[in-house]
């Protein structure tokens, strides 16, 4: 069973000391009734993962953690078939003492988008909601985030999440399986990051506010979100998919999400990069063994999903409270 104890531990002497009134029940409650049923089995195989010792750790120019130099051809075989057990891997991509984990996203070209535009997080704090396996987390360590924390209900991302970290054992560096309604207003971090979320939630504005809440006064918010063309009253309300996916609610214009933040009452809100989202970022690779962007996509037209949509567009939006 996963430990939260050295996570408390940290948060009581710093700024989030708060947090405790809430956030050890509900780690408790999730532990007693809320674990998926492959969970025992995933620690079992996380438990059987071998100690390294790597040569150097490298969060600046990617995640990448020793070569192969560090471990044994039979270490190395065993970290792959292990790894490999936590399939399918979304976001990435991973160097663990030389093996390459190919996930799905190529989750460095969002990040070399966004980072020319957002502001220092030298010595900050940090939270990144909807983090998946926690990719961006290690990117922020890098770029000199003293304390990152991110948050994402999905128990196969923690788990992968885990695996990583068992490399690198970086205490400031953490994620909770937990879901944005599950945060009290805590007013705490200095950079919010919210990414490929937003069209996820059934209510856009309630989620804004609780993005909002996380922020201290004067904090920075990074949005991205899918979009489409239009003026300030364009957003699509997909049918019951879109792109294949059921949990799609609102792709708002540019126009529009920005008019969203300002009744928010964000200030500072400009769209620093729009993208189409192309093969080469998003694919099928043999870490993942499902469907990816090209069957989600009209193969008569690419430019528009398998439903007839526009296909996956997406902006970074940066604000402030």
């Amino acid at each position: 069973m996963m430990n939260f104890n050295t996570f408390y531990q940290q948060i009581a002497q710093n700024r989030l000391a708060g947090w405790l009134n809430t956030l050890p029940a509900q780690l408790t409650q999730w532990q007693k009734d809320q674990l998926h049923g492959e969970f025992a089995q995933w620690q079992k195989t996380l438990d059987a993962l071998p100690n390294t010792t790597p040569s150097n750790v490298d969060l600046t120019n990617g995640v990448i953690v020793g070569d192969s130099n560090d471990i044994t051809p039979g270490e190395y075989k065993r970290i792959e078939n292990l790894l490999r057990k936590f399939k399918p891997w979304r976001k990435g991509p991973y160097h663990i003492h030389g093996l390459h984990i190919d996930t799905e996203w190529r989750s460095d070209f969002k990040w070399d988008r966004l980072a020319p535009h957002i502001s220092s997080l030298q010595d900050k704090y940090v939270l990144d909601i909807g983090c998946g396996s926690g990719y961006h987390l290690w990117r922020m360590r890098g770029n000199g985030a003293k304390f990152v924390v991110g948050i994402d209900p999905t128990q196969l991302f923690y788990t992968q999440f885990n695996a990583i970290q068992h490399f690198i054992n970086d205490p400031a560096v953490n994620l909770l399986p937990l879901g944005v309604e599950d945060l009290p207003e805590l007013e705490a971090f200095d950079s919010v990051f919210a990414m490929g979320v937003l069209y996820h939630r059934r209510s856009p504005i309630d989620f804004l506010y609780q993005l909002k809440a996380q922020l201290v006064k004067g904090g920075e918010l990074v949005l991205e979100t899918l979009v489409v063309d239009g003026d300030a009253n364009t957003v699509l309300v997909p049918g019951e998919r879109y792109a294949k996916m059921r949990n799609v609610w609102f792709l708002p214009s540019c126009e529009a999400m920005s008019g969203w933040l300002t009744r928010c009452g964000f200030s500072n809100i400009r769209v620093v990069d729009t993208d189409i989202t192309s093969f080469e970022e998003q694919r099928k690779t043999d870490w993942i063994d499902t469907e990816s962007l090209q069957d989600f996509l009209d193969p008569a037209d690419p430019s528009k999903t398998i439903e007839g949509y526009p296909a996956p567009k997406r902006a970074i939006f940066i604000a402030n409270k």
